[in-house]
């Protein structure tokens, strides 16, 4: 049997994380389904804090696990005691009573938060970006602006998705915004005399250098707060274009230059992971006169081969073709260019604005310790909606606040000096061996099976439980990774191979 103060992961994949949730509805003393939606998004410390004081699921009829539409009913009940007996009274700090701590800036220009929508579908019309502003989005990256004739295949999307259903890895075929230019001004000006505080950035694509220039010119006229430069669509149907630019640091130089020339805000240039590495592209729009880097967009891919018709995900009539990949399986990819922008030295002081699978708040928090000073979010949003606003916010400021970290911007970049683009910098010489707890561990034998058939052959199996043969061990921690019940942690000390 699993601990009483054990939440189980597995209990939650059962949920669905329902649009208005009936869990929610069932109940007269709380509110489960916001409670299972902070669980999710790695916020139990709040969905404890935010319960009723007394353990009012303790002796209820549990009409919330009745209402469950999931396939598999989720054990609310159990999951929400053990918010109120456990989680909540090892909580160090209670719940923040204002974001303050958040409050940072773009390229100077002051936003309430570091979080907004990443330039794609879901930050392409006035409504949804209007919605997503109420919603407590510090502002939004609109689709990519141009002057091309914009036609959709039709699907567009494809994923690859984990044990819980949930999207894993996305892969889209989707361009650039199929509204005019004319259009998307009439969307700006709209926005930011409603939202004037609301954070505008314009992400455009032109065709020459006069276009960069018009464009960027046209939107800064028309109320955005900052450009952005698409150098970095792996979509587009003609050549020269997208990540075809991002791969020529003297066409990123070129572009950069010209939307300059063409606007007094700031520009930030949006560069493709499609290439070795970012710092050529990186340095060349520095040249050009970028006050940002945005990094990364999706990554040229190829998922869902049917073993049927032989054509890859999304099939439109019998073809498919390579397209951008996102979601959380991209993340560190998009952390390690992240992390090379940050350290490289001709780029000190330059904005980053960071994206590439970020769900959680503890995704933002690492990008924001490589360097990111923003965040852009397309992929979760399309999977959740921009509801993950209040998770993304209230554990950020949750967890500056249990720091004692007085702002956002305070951390910014804290965590590159710990990575090396080298590993003749890591120590060798000792061992940190892994440690099995025996009251979390229920037998399955899953680290004896990796360790014999992908490590060291370092654990036995007896009467079910698994016992280290320090002799053999090399510390290499494959057993932690695999153990489906976190029964596995790394010692306390390292051993010296010598000894």
């Amino acid at each position: 049997m699993l601990p009483e103060n054990y939440i189980n992961r597995k209990d939650m994949l059962a949920c669905v994380l329902c649009k208005d949730p009936p869990c929610t509805k069932a109940c007269k003393k709380m509110d489960p389904g916001k409670a299972l939606f902070d669980i999710w998004f790695d916020n139990a410390d709040i969905a404890a804090l935010n319960l009723p004081e007394n353990n009012v699921c303790a002796k209820c009829d549990a009409h919330c696990e009745d209402a469950c539409i999931s396939s598999r009913r989720v054990p609310i009940q159990r999951l929400m005691s053990t918010l109120h007996k456990v989680v909540a009274p090892e909580a160090e700090i209670d719940v923040p009573e204002d974001y303050k701590r958040l409050q940072c800036d773009i390229c100077g220009i002051p936003i309430e938060n570091p979080f907004l929508l990443s330039s794609s579908v879901v930050a392409s019309t006035y409504d949804m970006c209007a919605r997503a502003f109420e919603a407590g989005w510090a502002g939004a990256c609109f689709k990519t602006i141009c002057s091309f004739d914009i036609h959709e295949a039709s699907p567009r999307f494809s994923a690859i998705t984990g044990d819980s259903g949930s999207i894993v890895g996305f892969k889209n075929i989707e361009q650039l915004s199929d509204h005019s230019v004319a259009e998307n001004m009439e969307i700006f000006r709209r926005l930011k005399e409603r939202y004037p505080k609301k954070f505008i950035l314009a992400s455009i694509m032109g065709q020459d250098e006069d276009e960069w220039e018009s464009l960027a010119r046209l939107c800064e006229e028309n109320g955005a707060d900052a450009i952005e430069l698409n150098f970095s669509c792996p979509n587009m149907q003609e050549d020269g274009l997208g990540s075809d630019i991002g791969q020529i640091p003297e066409l990123v130089e070129k572009y950069t230059a010209a939307a300059k020339r063409g606007a007094n805000i700031p520009v930030l240039a949006k560069l493709t992971p499609n290439v070795a590495t970012m710092s050529p592209a990186a340095e060349a729009a520095f040249r050009g006169g970028a006050d940002g880097i945005a990094a990364i967009n999706t990554i040229k891919s190829i998922i869902g081969v049917s073993p049927y018709t032989f054509v890859s995900a999304p099939a439109v009539k019998g073809k498919s073709a390579i397209g951008g990949y996102s979601g959380n399986a991209v993340k560190p990819i998009a952390l390690r260019f992240i992390s090379e922008i940050g350290q490289n030295p001709m780029l000190k002081g330059i904005h980053i604005s960071g994206m590439g699978g970020i769900e959680t708040w503890r995704d933002a928090l690492e990008f924001i310790l490589m360097g990111a000073g923003s965040i852009q979010i397309t992929t979760a949003v399309m999977q959740y909606g921009y509801r993950i606003i209040d998770e993304l916010k209230d554990g950020l400021n949750y967890y500056l606040n249990q720091m004692g970290i007085n702002s956002v911007k305070d951390i910014i970049g804290a965590g590159l000096d710990s990575v090396s683009d080298t590993t003749d910098v890591l120590e060798r010489d000792s061992v940190l061996f892994p440690r099995f707890e025996s009251e979390k561990c229920i037998g399955c034998g899953r680290c004896v099976i990796s360790c014999n058939d992908g490590g060291h052959q370092a654990i036995s199996f007896e009467n079910r439980k698994p016992k280290l043969d320090g002799s053999k061990c090399v510390g290499c921690h494959l057993c932690r990774l695999v153990c489906p019940q976190n029964a596995i942690v790394p010692s306390k000390k390292r051993i010296n191979r010598a000894t």
